[in-house]
């Protein structure tokens, strides 16, 4: 069965998309409404991939139960309400779009965002014509690191899973994408604090830029590369 890629599918959040600011601004705006002060933004940024929980949990560390449930509640409302202020795409994605395009390769996003954010966003970005697979965090019962969100990309982009290159900023991403079958690439201009060692998650490569792509994909495009 053959290695080669013929598709790229994508993390949402610190991959394809810096949604740092908007979901750092929606943490402010919470913690002026409790009376608490702001934090810098260097100190939420690399949490972001962890979603609400974990930003709630930083700004709110003492607080516990049903209380920062509700804090979270609200946090998604804010953040809703203000989704795509000053997100982007990453620098120099919009040109490995392009040339995906031009090849003919499916493009997807593989995100344990929920559908009701994730769709919103895309949408507001005119990402979503270009996308052959769009899986959310509900979109299944199982989410990230689980395979069945990336078999689910795989069938709605067409490719067995073996023909597709997941890239991710999170352990979880190229654990999932690991168990599915398709090869997996680091961006390291994501999410990843200092506590963080990405070169331990068994990844096959890592990218410093979007477009070193090319390079790592020239050289896995031979012999050692396909599998017999």
């Amino acid at each position: 069965m053959s290695r080669e890629i013929r598709g790229v599918l994508f993390d949402l959040d610190g991959t394809l998309l810096d949604t740092a600011p908007d979901m750092h601004a929606a943490l402010t705006v919470l913690l002026a409404e409790n009376d608490r002060p702001p934090l810098p933004f260097d100190a939420v940024r690399n949490h972001v991939s962890h979603g609400s929980q974990a930003l709630v949990q930083l700004g709110f560390p003492d607080v516990e139960g049903a209380r920062r449930e509700a804090l979270k509640q609200r946090y998604l409302e804010i953040y809703a309400r203000d989704l795509c202020i000053d997100t982007s795409l990453f620098p120099g994605l919009d040109q490995v779009l392009d040339a995906c395009e031009q090849r003919g390769w499916p493009l997807g996003v593989v995100t344990n965002k929920p559908a009701w954010l994730t769709e919103p966003l895309l949408e507001a970005l005119g990402l979503t014509p270009r996308l052959a697979a769009i899986v959310s965090g509900d979109t299944l019962p199982q989410r990230k690191p689980a395979p069945e969100p990336m078999w689910l990309a795989a069938r709605q982009t067409g490719l067995p899973p073996e023909q597709h290159c997941y890239w991710g900023d999170a352990e979880r991403d190229i654990a999932a994408g690991r168990a599915a079958g398709m090869a997996t690439l680091i961006a390291r201009w994501g999410y990843i604090d200092a506590t963080q060692d990405p070169d331990r998650w068994g990844a096959d490569g890592a990218l410093d830029q979007p477009g070193d792509f090319w390079d790592w994909h020239q050289a896995k495009a031979g012999p050692q590369w396909l599998a017999s």
